[in-house]
């Protein structure tokens, strides 16, 4: 029993348009706009601005999954270029990163749903965060079922994230072009609004970037990618600049119908865009957008239980979440995901959530560029399918150290020393858990038990396929020889 090589070129970029296309682009207008000093000019250059690193950072990413193209290819790839440390430490940032990344997910998925009963009040704490709880243990069962029924969910979903989000942004550009004064009023004088400080426009950035931050799931699943030194670079470049397009009008159709201080108020924007406009489509558009959220989610299961299977495979986790059900899914290593962020989504602040695991992400996004560098220059002649240019993996470390340095230099504050404490706190963990005596009797006890409740088993050792062809971005796009 392994993990299945089941997603081909269309499979792939309907996952990264699921991954991608979630709760951002309902929560992030908010965040961009308030760090933006509500100057819609400077709003929108951001996202204009995220899509471009987006698609660098992406790109550059791209090479660690075709190079090992293995579930979890971002850990092994740490663990391969930087030591076990620092793949320590990764895994340590995303246990808590993607369950912060679901709980923010998850709570906005269940203010979506829930907010038309309430009309014209906020809908109330609890009855919020049980029906998120209920949304994120059944995505754990539809996870259960394998890679093969997660990909054909995301099929259905994406054609009703992509209606809703055409019809917004369609609605946008027929309201501007008809004229009305109310609708245009916030463009004509756009450059006249504040300008924000710097420290504030790396935040704005750190908004922005979250509605993108779904964009290495092809990577985490690259073992069960087909032929991955092809599909994983030539799916990015198809649907990132397709989604940065669809961002921008969406933003623009916000800001056509409500005012920036209306947008920051707003706790679910498309439902208060909608409210305004043809209140009667509430309940349609509050489910379309619902299930763009619950797929997006989806994926970020999907990712985040691969690389907790590696690391168990590695020797950094216990054995048990290495293990594989019948479906060929690490049940265990879903399980975790689900039972760390129900802890989480006990927070309600999204900003706040949005932010700080945003800071997180580009720490390792600069890691593993410093990685990329280092074992380009130790195993120069290491098979490289896909080689992404020099400039695009600098321009990646550029923008990590500008979205990290920049927060704490110009206005420090106590949580940005929490944050490293804890990040840098994974260190002390891993020198723990080296020491640790992880073969006791009691261990094994334990998993055996585990083994017969859940009905799963290792997996069988397997050449992971890595390929030994060569290719740039030019020729991504050139067919394959028959």
């Amino acid at each position: 029993m392994q993990l299945l090589r089941a997603i081909g070129f269309f499979r792939g970029n309907i996952l990264i348009f699921s991954a991608t296309i979630g709760a951002g682009i309902f929560v992030s207008p908010k965040g961009v706009l308030k760090y933006s000093s509500l100057n819609v000019a400077v709003s929108l250059s951001i996202w204009a601005a995220c899509a471009v690193l987006t698609l660098i950072s992406a790109l550059s990413h791209a090479e660690l999954g075709t190079t090992f193209p293995r579930s979890g290819a971002q850990y092994y790839f740490l663990k391969r270029s930087l030591g076990s440390s620092v793949a320590f430490l990764s895994l340590w940032i995303k246990l808590f990163t993607h369950p912060l990344r679901l709980a923010t997910e998850t709570l906005l998925l269940s203010t979506y749903t829930i907010q038309p009963f309430y009309a014209g009040c906020p809908a109330p704490e609890l009855p919020k965060k049980c029906l998120a709880l209920a949304f994120l243990w059944s995505l754990g069962l539809l996870n259960t079922r394998g890679v093969q029924t997660v990909a054909w969910f995301q099929t259905i979903s994406t054609v009703a994230k992509m209606t809703v989000l055409c019809f917004i942004s369609l609605s946008g550009i027929v309201l501007l072009g008809i004229g009305k004064k109310e609708n245009v009023a916030r463009f004509e004088n756009a450059f006249d609004a504040e300008l924000p400080k710097v420290s504030q426009i790396a935040e704005a950035f750190l908004q922005g970037l979250f509605a993108y931050s779904g964009t290495s799931i092809l990577n985490s699943i690259a073992g069960e990618i087909k032929n991955p030194g092809e599909n994983i670079p030539k799916s990015l470049i198809t649907v990132l600049p397709m989604v940065a397009v669809i961002y921008l009008l969406a933003n623009v159709s916000y800001l056509a119908v409500l005012t920036p201080r209306e947008i920051i108020s707003a706790d679910a924007v498309a439902v208060t865009w909608t409210d305004k406009i043809i209140p009667s489509m509430q309940w349609v558009i509050s489910f379309g957008i619902s299930t763009s959220i619950f797929s997006s989610m989806c994926c970020t299961v999907l990712s985040a239980s691969r690389m907790i299977y590696t690391a168990s495979q590695e020797g950094q986790l216990p054995l048990i979440f290495s293990m594989l059900n019948n479906h060929s899914c690490p049940t265990m290593a879903v399980s975790q995901i689900i039972i760390l962020t129900s802890v989480v989504i006990i927070t309600s602040d999204l900003i706040n959530l949005i932010k700080y695991s945003g800071l997180a992400i580009w720490f390792l996004r600069g890691l593993h560029m410093i990685g990329l560098l280092k074992l380009r220059y130790q195993e120069p002649n290491l098979p490289r399918p896909y080689k992404v240019p020099l400039p695009f993996i600098f321009g990646c470390i550029a923008i990590s150290l500008f979205l990290i340095l920049t927060p704490l230099i110009q206005a420090p504050k106590i949580e940005h020393v929490y944050g490293l404490i804890f990040m840098f706190s994974g260190l002390l963990c891993y020198w723990i858990q080296v020491h640790l005596n992880q073969h006791s009797v009691c261990s094994v006890k334990i998993t055996c038990y585990l083994q017969l409740l859940f009905n799963v088993s290792p997996p069988e050792d397997h050449d992971e396929g890595i390929s030994t062809g060569k290719k740039d971005l030019k020729e991504i796009f050139v067919n394959k020889k028959l």
